[in-house]
């Protein structure tokens, strides 16, 4: 996504987040978001085709069944933004469900411009779509859209693939807030949420036999050599996804095996790792269906609607500004 020679060119904050997580004690970590670059973006295409991770293909089960009826929930015309849009394959079902009853606007919000254009390609073909791409932070670009939006037109946030999971809990409850914040009353918002599921099920998932999320994981690092000129040696570390029970969640560490040292010019920083250290790159927090309506409340929204895949185990959950 950026040329290694670009130094002078990285966002500035980017290095900032990574010198934070790089220097948080006891535990280092990594925002989850700089894990979506060119790279990172195309092999999480590949992991949502794996067996083992049935995410997206519950979500796309669900969306397939239940977009006209989720559509015949809303009031009036609607401004769609989609908070992490990814290649916006799944959200295809909403927008024709939309686009049948009148032309839509069609708002993806990512930080990775890739992701940007993948949707345009994805879902430009859709008849009497208009799609315009922010590419921002979830609540900037949110806010942007929110202002920007026709008189009367009711705003339909999409907050797709359980992404919600990369929340601890409370900081998911004042997210929810957030959006809150930015939408009138009777605006909606559309939530997915992984399930509970057996442990074995969870590790399999986010720790493939192929290895394709382990590559994905380390491009993490890679990420930071390339655009902030760091020289990690990604030899030196192994992809670790375990289950924290108390937190319901799924994390993925980055654990070093063996003593490393390493530079961060774009960061000014030097960092070290002893043997069998992590770097906590990602959090995937799991929910019961019915806890939805309690979060939902707090955020200062009321659940109208749920809809559960069993297979796998996902929720979406359409959410109405109070």
């Amino acid at each position: 996504m950026t040329e290694p020679a670009l130094l002078q060119d990285v966002s500035p904050g980017f290095a900032a987040d990574i010198r934070a997580g790089l220097t948080h004690s006891p535990q280092k970590e990594l925002p989850s978001k700089y894990l979506y670059d060119e790279v990172g973006s195309a092999l999480f295409e590949v992991i949502t085709a794996l067996p083992e991770y049935g995410v997206t293909r519950s979500e796309e089960r669900l969306l397939t069944r239940h977009a006209t009826d989720i559509v015949a929930q809303l009031s009036r015309d609607v401004t769609v933004a989609e908070l992490g849009s990814g290649s916006g394959r799944k959200t295809r079902r909403i927008l024709e469900a939309l686009c049948k009853k009148r032309p839509t606007s069609y708002c993806p919000i990512e930080i990775s411009r890739t992701a940007l254009q993948l949707c345009r390609r994805e879902l430009g073909d859709i008849e009497r779509i208009s799609i315009v791409g922010y590419e921002r932070d979830y609540l900037a670009g949110l806010a942007e859209v929110s202002e920007k939006r026709p008189d009367g037109e009711q705003l339909l946030v999409l907050f797709l693939g359980s992404t919600i999971g990369n929340f601890a809990r409370l900081a998911a409850t004042r997210f929810l807030r957030d959006i809150r914040m930015m939408l009138k009353p009777g605006d909606a918002l559309l939530l997915g949420t992984d399930l509970d599921k057996p442990v074995p099920t969870l590790i399999a998932a986010y720790d493939d036999p192929i290895g394709v999320t382990a590559a994905f994981n380390l491009n993490l690092l890679a990420r930071v050599n390339r655009e902030l000129g760091g020289d990690f040696p990604l030899d030196a570390f192994a992809h670790v996804a375990r289950f924290n029970p108390e937190a319901r969640s799924i994390e993925m560490h980055l654990r070093a095996k063996r003593r490393v040292s390493a530079h961060v010019r774009a960061a000014k920083l030097t960092v070290t790792l002893e043997e069998g250290e992590t770097i906590w790159t990602e959090s995937s927090h799991k929910y019961r269906a019915e806890e939805v309506d309690a979060i939902a409340d707090d955020a200062g929204f009321a659940c109208l609607r749920q809809w559960v895949e069993r297979d796998w185990g996902f929720a979406e959950s359409l959410l109405v500004a109070r």
